[in-house]
């Protein structure tokens, strides 16, 4: 591994801790204007000071986030579909490396579906995305999106993030499941663990330690943190979990500690307003 793949990789994962906290905005790519991210910019900003990474299409990345801004990116590279689309497995590579590279993107993400009609396609295009990111030494992160007919149990999840190692993927984007371990174990690259459907405040910090201390270096959280009511709030207890091992019971704690941080500071707004 060269040293500029290995510069970008320990952006996204970072080299004291070996952990990461990865901010995904990518939504709309395929949902359109997502609850609490119809306006990017304004999701965004308060959240950025928070995160390892911001994981974005190009789209967004040019319009909402500040150029000068140092976060490490992690580039969506991969759509074509739409929710109303005849089928989500049916990805292709809609951004060019060399588009990357303008800017200055840290990691290129790209969706497989294994066990979807559509398989071969999203593996091919895995396979070609890491031949490119190789040339220049920019790795690549798969995604192991999930269809409705497909269990998210060890077994499956497990062969989705082995093929996607085996094909020479940088970093795993999974979900959380029972028996985790066994996942981790059979996967040889770093695994990120999606935050997925938004949960209770408790529940998401629970699934964020679960995935930390059963194999995954990390999360990568976007409903569970800006569909909150208090996203800073939350991507501060979150971030408690993954870099500071601190315990579900404790990361709750911190969270409503900055939620009545927060509140008051509105108060406090509104009086000055007033």
């Amino acid at each position: 591994m060269d040293w500029g793949m290995k510069n970008r990789l320990s952006r996204i994962i970072r080299p004291d801790d070996g952990r990461c906290l990865m901010l995904a905005v990518d939504h709309g790519y395929f949902l359109g204007p997502t609850e609490r991210l119809e306006v990017p910019r304004k999701t965004i900003a308060p959240l950025l000071p928070y995160a390892d990474s911001l994981m974005l299409t190009r789209g967004v990345l040019r319009t909402s986030v500040p150029a000068e801004s140092h976060i490490p990116i992690v580039l969506r590279v991969s759509g074509g579909t739409s929710i109303i689309g005849e089928d989500l497995s049916k990805e292709t590579v809609t951004t060019s490396v060399e588009d990357a590279i303008k800017l200055n993107a840290s990691c290129l993400a790209l969706s497989i579906f294994v066990g979807s009609k559509y398989e071969h396609q999203t593996l091919a295009n895995l396979s070609k995305l890491v031949d490119e990111g190789e040339k220049y030494g920019i790795p690549v992160l798969a995604v192991t999106a999930v269809g409705k007919e497909m269990a998210r149990d060890a077994r499956y999840l497990g062969l989705s993030c082995r093929i996607a190692a085996e094909l020479g993927a940088h970093i795993v984007k999974t979900y959380y499941c029972d028996n985790f371990e066994e996942v981790a174990e059979g996967c040889p690259v770093p695994l990120i663990i999606a935050g997925g459907k938004k949960l209770p405040e408790a529940e998401a910090l629970k699934l964020s330690y679960d995935s930390v201390h059963h194999g995954a270096v990390g999360v990568d959280m976007g409903r569970n943190i800006w569909q909150s009511d208090w996203p800073v709030a939350m991507i501060k207890a979150v971030s408690a979990i993954v870099h500071r091992d601190v315990d579900t019971k404790e990361g709750y704690g911190i969270f409503l500690k900055e939620k009545e941080k927060d509140r008051s500071g509105q108060k406090s707004s509104q009086k000055v307003v007033q």
